[in-house]
């Protein structure tokens, strides 16, 4: 209730509103059906036209040590110094997750690139010819990528290899380089 300089107002509960009907013998079937034969039209009209949907995600990071441009090959791999069996172990690990890692990219990028070469209509208007174009096209990154993951695999095998050939070195350098027993102190001796 509100409060008027004469008295209570008293307002009116509200009615709810009537429900519009779709044709003027109030059947609802007629309502039904020509949301049916709208959609069926859509439907009819987008499926001439249907391209599947391309998710393309994208990973940005930035470098703001190196002024904005792209790292070079010395920055993938460590400096090519063999003095130590570690270092030559670095070195393969480091090659092995540099092409790892762009094998995965080159295949994305492969991926994608084929997706939007098959969007591309053929112009000779071939059934399927766009998708065989964008095949052909992408084939050779699609090798770039392989190669890439065989370089990886190579490089772990170049360091297990590495470890058979001098493995007589290896524990010669193990041997010196462990550090001296030192006697420990027997308190129960007295």
């Amino acid at each position: 209730m509100a409060e008027t300089p004469g008295g209570p107002r008293v307002v009116p509960p509200r009615r709810p509103r009537p429900r519009p009907r779709t044709s003027d013998t109030g059947n609802k079937s007629d309502k039904f059906a020509s949301a049916g034969a709208a959609v069926g039209g859509f439907v009819g009209a987008v499926g001439g036209s249907f391209a599947p949907p391309i998710n393309v995600t994208v990973n940005r990071t930035t470098n703001r040590g190196g002024g904005g441009r792209r790292p070079h090959a010395e920055a993938l791999l460590p400096a090519p110094d063999f003095s130590s069996p570690a270092q030559v172990r670095n070195y393969c690990n480091s090659l092995r997750a540099a092409a790892v890692a762009l094998s995965i990219e080159v295949a994305m990028g492969t991926e994608i690139l084929k997706s939007v070469l098959a969007a591309v209509p053929d112009p000779e208007g071939r059934i399927g010819g766009s998708r065989i174009r964008a095949a052909k096209v992408s084939r050779k990154l699609r090798k770039s990528a392989d190669d890439l993951r065989d370089a990886a695999k190579n490089a772990a095998a170049a360091y297990a290899l590495f470890q058979q050939e001098y493995q007589e070195e290896i524990n010669r350098v193990r041997h010196r380089a462990r550090p001296r027993a030192t006697p420990r102190m027997d308190w129960a001796q007295q």
